[in-house]
């Protein structure tokens, strides 16, 4: 599940490093090339919204194999376009396929026992975070010296390489709720009406990993001008800074199992804001984006798997739905801080970045101090339970 979830998770960021030359490749501006990371998120999200939950009514490994051949299918047709709209279309369609990661999750928190909900979920995590940064560094490296393509084909390589391994070792889980597909959405509505709790995580997540977006899809431009003057290839590189971050990702886990979560994640969101407060001094600093990246990706990663503990504590049986509501929440905030972002560097440059990463981690911050103070000793509560 681990390995899985790394791989499959890549997919969605791949194009990061290579929007320079994407952008080069089609003659478009800066921004535009940007949008096609903001709509893989959307596309992410949208493949949440109607794929994850049928988690709860399918079983689970054929919903995995048949999900597989189209994530095969839209990274063919990002290699192979033929202008931006296309690649647009495809870059869609990467992120609504490349929903598996989150149909693993919910299954490793189901097998484990209560107890280690919050380390096994840090561990699978551990996986997917890994996956996301040193995508980067992977595409970075390939873009250079063999092009933006190659990465798509490469990946759709791995893709059908992983789709045999699953089809031999996966298990099949059944399913536990017995409706139709028009209820089952439906229960997604009553779900966020009925956990107030959902909802405040849902959009602290969402805040913070709208920061995340912004800094990974605004860095390549800061790094093709002066004084760095360097490719994608560099901008991969720091993918293996914040890699350190994700294997904290399991001790993480294990600090919210013993129903610390409100500390640690205040700590976290705290990080996220000095961290783009190292960047607003940083703009012609390695060393300063090194340490701000390090602290962006811890203090993202242990608020999400603080998150993600929670929810799936909530209502057992509904975790594939719960978990749904999350993501969706949480890819929509990547994707408007990506927007925001490109937005902001074509009319600021850093300068612009750093604003828009400093306001939304302040507001994940007031938030998680305002409404989560209030209700720690339920918080905590439900995640030890």
């Amino acid at each position: 599940m681990t390995i899985t979830t790394g791989l499959v998770v890549a997919n969605l960021y791949y194009n990061q490093p290579l929007l320079g030359r994407i952008s080069e490749t089609f003659q478009v501006s800066e921004a535009s090339a940007g949008s096609l990371a903001m709509l893989t998120q959307i596309g992410y999200a949208v493949g949440m919204l109607f794929i994850i939950p049928l988690g709860d009514m399918l079983r689970r490994k054929r919903l995995i194999m048949v999900d597989f051949a189209a994530i095969i299918i839209a990274l063919l047709l990002a290699g192979f376009a033929v202008n931006i709209q296309m690649l647009m279309a495809a870059s869609f369609l990467i992120g609504a396929t490349s929903v598996v990661p989150q149909l693993l999750i919910p299954m490793a928190a189901h097998l484990a026992k209560p107890e280690a909900r919050g380390r096994t979920v840090g561990f699978v995590m551990s996986g997917l975070l890994i996956g996301i940064l040193l995508s980067r560094t992977i595409s970075g490296f390939v873009g250079v010296h063999l092009g933006w393509r190659a990465m798509f084909y490469i990946a759709a390589g791995m893709m059908l390489v992983l789709w045999g391994a699953l089809y031999f070792l996966l298990p099949e889980v059944h399913p536990d709720f017995k409706g139709t597909y028009k209820n089952l959405m439906k229960s997604l509505v009553h779900l966020i009406k009925e956990q107030p709790m959902l909802r405040l995580v849902a959009v602290r997540g969402a805040l913070c990993y709208a920061t995340f977006g912004a800094f990974w899809t605004t860095l390549v431009f800061l790094l093709e001008e002066p004084p760095f003057n360097a490719g994608s290839d560099v901008a991969g590189l720091f993918g293996l800074v914040g890699a350190g971050g994700a294997l904290a990702a399991g001790y993480m886990g294990k600090l919210t199992d013993k129903g610390d979560a409100f500390t640690v994640t205040t700590i976290s969101i705290a990080m996220i804001v000095v961290s783009y407060v190292v960047f607003g001094f940083s703009g012609s600093s390695i060393i300063g984006l090194v340490i701000g990246v390090i602290l962006l990706d811890l203090g993202i990663q242990a608020t999400h798997i603080s998150n993600q503990t929670f929810i799936f504590s909530l209502i057992p049986e509904a975790r594939n739905r719960l978990n749904t509501i999350y993501m969706v929440t949480y890819f929509a905030g990547g994707a408007s801080g990506t927007f925001l972002a490109s937005q902001a560097w074509h009319l600021w440059q850093w300068n612009g970045v750093v604003a828009v990463g400093l306001i939304f981690s302040s507001l994940a911050l007031a938030l998680h101090l305002l409404f989560m103070r209030a209700d720690k000793t339920v918080y905590s509560g439900v995640e030890q339970g």
